[in-house]
This record gives C-alpha cells, sequence and structure tokens, in this order.
C-alpha cells in the first residue's frame, strides 16, 4: 500500500510529483516518473484530483454521496498508480506517497511544486486532464511551477536509458537556457550517457541569412555555445558533449534533433525563438510533435 496524507513525505531529498489520473497517459508518465525517482534516489509522490472541473453547467450539482464516490475514485486510482510506480522500480527501493485532492489539478500541482524536485504530467489525461495537458493546464503549470516540469508522451519507451541515447539541450545563454544546461548535465550524467548541446543561432530560417554572413555568424555562435557550457565539462567530465550549432528556428532544430535523444530539455523562456517558449503555439507545436519526454526548465529567479 502506498502511503497516505496531506502532502509528500519528508525525505531527505524533495520528492518527484506526478499528476494520477487513471488514465493510459497518466499510467506512462508515472512509471517514468518512478523511474527519475529512482536515479534520484528520492521520493514520488502522486497526486489526483476529484473535484468536478468548471464548465460542466449550472445544472452540475453534486450531491454528498456523488462527492464520496468521486473521492473513492481518487483513491481507487492512486492504488493503480502507486502499483504501476512499484512495478517500473520493484523492491522497496522507491518511498511512494499518494494525495486526493479537492483542488483543481492545476493549482494543486502549482502548490506542490514549491516543494517538488520535479512535476511530472502525461500528455493526455481524463477527468480534470479533459482537455489534455498540451493546453490550458500544461500552460499555466510550466509558467507558474518552481520547478521543472516534464511531460510524457504515451508510449514513450521505459527502456532508453540502457539504449544509451544522448540528453538533448536547447542552449541559447538566457537566465532559463543555463538552469536548462544545469539540469541536462546532470539528467546525462545519472544516466551515464552523453549530452547533445544545441544552439540555433538564427530565429528565422537559415535561407533568410545572406550567404557572406554565414562564416562569422557560425563562428560567433560556435564561441557562445563554448562559453555557455564553460565549466560544466569540468564538473561532468564523464559526460561527453556534442555541439550542434544550426542556422535555423530552434524549434525546428530542436524538433530534428529529438529523434536521436532519450530526453528534451528545454528553458521555460529565452531569447529569439525561445522567447514564449511553452507559452505559445510554438511551444505546443513543438511538444506535440517530440515523441521523447521533455523536461521545461523555469531560472530559480524567473518572474
Amino acid at each position: 500500500m502506498a502511503d497516505h496524507g496531506p502532502g509528500p513525505k519528508t525525505h531527505s531529498e524533495p520528492p518527484i510529483v506526478a499528476a494520477a489520473d487513471g488514465s493510459p497517459s497518466s499510467n506512462w508518465a508515472v512509471a517514468w516518473a518512478a523511474l527519475e525517482a529512482s536515479m534520484h534516489r528520492c521520493g514520488l509522490h502522486l497526486v489526483n484530483s476529484w473535484t468536478i472541473p468548471s464548465g460542466f453547467g449550472p445544472d452540475a450539482i453534486a450531491t454528498e454521496n456523488d462527492l464520496h464516490r468521486m473521492y473513492e475514485r481518487g483513491e481507487r486510482i492512486l492504488a493503480e498508480a502507486a502499483h504501476v510506480a512499484r512495478t517500473a522500480v520493484p523492491g522497496d527501493e522507491l518511498a511512494v506517497s499518494t494525495e486526493t485532492t479537492a483542488l483543481l489539478i492545476t493549482p494543486a500541482l502549482i502548490a506542490q511544486s514549491s516543494a517538488a524536485r520535479m512535476l511530472v504530467v502525461g500528455s493526455r489525461g481524463l477527468g480534470a486532464f479533459r482537455r489534455g495537458l498540451l493546453g490550458s493546464v500544461s500552460t499555466a503549470v510550466t509558467r507558474r511551477a518552481h520547478c521543472p516540469v516534464a511531460v510524457i508522451q504515451a508510449d514513450t519507451p521505459l527502456d532508453v536509458v540502457s539504449a544509451g541515447l544522448p540528453v538533448l539541450v536547447g542552449v541559447d545563454g538566457t537566465g532559463n537556457s543555463v538552469a536548462a544546461v544545469e539540469l541536462a548535465f546532470d539528467e546525462a550524467a545519472r544516466r551515464s550517457v552523453g549530452l547533445t548541446a544545441l544552439h540555433a543561432w538564427s530565429d528565422t530560417s537559415g535561407l533568410d541569412i545572406p550567404v557572406r554572413n554565414w562564416d562569422s555568424a557560425r563562428t560567433s555562435a560556435e564561441a557562445e555555445l563554448s562559453e555557455n557550457l564553460a565549466g560544466y565539462c569540468e564538473r561532468y567530465p564523464d559526460v561527453p558533449v556534442q555541439r550542434i550549432v544550426t542556422a535555423d528556428r530552434p524549434v525546428r532544430s530542436l524538433l530534428d534533433a529529438s529523434g536521436d535523444a532519450q530526453l528534451v530539455v528545454v528553458g521555460s523562456h529565452g531569447r529569439g525563438g525561445f522567447a514564449g517558449m511553452l507559452l505559445g503555439s510554438t511551444s505546443n507545436a513543438l511538444l506535440h510533435a517530440v515523441d521523447a519526454p521533455m523536461i521545461i526548465v523555469r531560472a530559480p529567479d524567473a518572474p
């Protein structure tokens, strides 16, 4: 049985918090979160929102019996999610706690994020997730969470670590990019894989740049990328780094490179093509298209 209480259990390390709603996508995200928690040697806290989301019309009045049934359903969902987590990480290594909440899932996750290492959500869901986490829920959580947010696509292979695929990170030199680079190096080190650092030095198609500027622009971009990675290679000497500098839109470049990555890490905001990342149509297009798990990182001092 998973531990049950009003919030995450106290661990020496902040827990990973995963949303659970009983959908296949949610269960997949829970399994990924369990493996992530195992790698970080921290607890896993599963959260379910059993409340009725708004938008069901004035006649949607729940009786006390209705509320009780919804609460019990939330408990069953959490028991299933805890089983999924322990199946992904068998044995007693993983500490799992659970929580049903009457809060809507978005404020519940944001509240949990202040004491979490990471939030993990599935790309699609049911109930309070009815519109899917690529819509208002993911946007709000990404914008306001106090920790990194991982969005897991359904059917994401869970054995990619053994396959040795690298971690891919978008680098643009902003504060959010710095936080993303630091997290990406840590994730690569824990997985014992390489890191692919991608810097797109154009915010438009490379065809829009005069040919005479390519050499100087590329040289400057390569120097900028090396500067942004300086120090991390020394801190993580066992992580081989592949540098990619491209004259193309960041989203397109990241999408092209993501096919050979087990994890994609990006900052929540950035300059140029990264501006508004994960808060607008550009980010949604990337999340819809990228098959690998994606972690969105906000700088500690981001608004």
